[in-house]
């Protein structure tokens, strides 16, 4: 994983806090200075935060289980949709569904109902409907695309959720620490960071500032999943090994046994013969 440098953060603006009147005074230790009345962030806290949720990010992904991300403000959509789509992690990016968390089950309904559309037009019954019909299944079916397609292979609850804007996506954070899901968080100066598990300090509302830690985070992520990769091909070929060997049969154990056998009597025969050598030369 490439680590964030002071530099790099600094030319995305990742710095830049709120208006000194919006600041949450439970963020007063990650913040450097104000400048024209504007909080500035301290970048070298926002660089040891962002290794720590980097780090257990990747224990989750390695451990092979999903981490939602949520970032419903305009710009962090697209951000967040290329990256967490790119490493194939589910996201929210549009209305957060009340629900969605404490209500799975009902969230997990509608996704199958988008399934069962699909199936229609796969099999050819869709054809069979009126157009009016068509026409409803259809929008039915771009809404449910819209809001849910991006939780569609989320078939149980997610490890962990990463939320660009911990004060826009309030709802989502409380639902998850309702389940005891832990939290992972961009804070900006006017959020509280004790209201999740894992929080960066860093401007949540610039899509540079968003881009550079969202990169950063999900490449760790994408370790994990290699680390995961490599641990289990390791495993099959152990496993592959073990197995080749119980393969023997007993004839093959038998000759092997036998080979052993005589190579540790030629052994014991050779080591005889020098030390007799050794005797004879000595009474010489």
């Amino acid at each position: 994983m490439a680590k964030l440098t002071f530099d790099q953060l600094l030319e995305a603006g990742v710095h830049f806090g709120h208006l000194k009147r919006k600041w949450n005074p439970a963020m007063a230790p990650y913040i450097f200075m104000e400048r024209n009345g504007i909080h500035i962030i301290d970048l070298y806290k926002t660089i040891a935060k962002a290794e720590e949720s980097a780090a257990a990010l990747k224990q989750i992904a390695k451990s092979g289980k999903k981490i939602l991300f949520v970032a419903t403000k305009k710009q962090a959509k697209q951000v967040v949709a290329d990256l967490a789509g790119g490493i194939n992690m589910p996201y929210v990016i549009e209305r957060w569904p009340g629900g969605m968390l404490t209500n799975f089950p009902t969230i997990r309904k509608a996704v199958k109902k988008m399934s069962s559309i699909d199936k229609m037009i796969k099999d050819g019954t869709f054809d069979t409907l009126s157009k009016r019909e068509k026409l409803q299944i259809t929008r039915q079916r771009a809404k449910l695309e819209k809001t849910l397609g991006s939780i569609q292979d989320m078939t149980r609850l997610p490890s962990a959720i990463f939320v660009v804007d911990i004060v826009k996506e309030g709802i989502a954070v409380k639902e998850a620490k309702r389940l005891g899901i832990p939290v992972f968080g961009i804070v900006d100066t006017n959020s509280n960071p004790n209201d999740v598990d894992f929080s960066i300090p860093a401007n949540d509302d610039a899509s540079k500032s968003i881009e550079v830690i969202l990169a950063s985070l999900c490449e760790a992520i994408k370790d994990g999943f290699e680390e995961r990769k490599i641990e289990k091909a390791d495993a099959s070929a152990a496993e592959a090994q073990e197995a080749g060997e119980d393969d023997e049969t007993p004839r093959e154990r038998k000759s092997k046994a036998r080979k052993e056998r005589v190579a540790k009597e030629d052994e014991q025969a050779i080591n005889a013969a020098v030390a007799s050598k050794f005797i004879k030369e000595d009474e010489e």
